[in-house]
């Protein structure tokens, strides 16, 4: 998922998105450690994306407090 594409999303849904992703990730690691995953790429693009998702949040919170001051 591109960060422009997460810029339009709410703070909210952006929380929502990082547990699906976290999740996801879970699902992933799991099916890795049993055989089951044919793609192991998957996993570094999700970590990716949580990257992108907690950076969009933390600047998100930096201009708040920027706001304020």
């Amino acid at each position: 998922m591109k960060a422009s594409e997460l810029r339009n999303l709410s703070d909210e849904e952006l929380k929502e998105k990082e547990r699906q992703l976290r999740r996801e990730l879970f699902n992933l690691r799991f099916q890795k450690e049993s055989g089951q995953l044919g793609d192991t790429s998957l996993i570094k693009k999700i970590k990716k994306d949580v990257a992108r998702v907690l950076t969009i949040l933390r600047e998100r919170e930096l201009k708040k407090v920027e706001e304020k001051d």
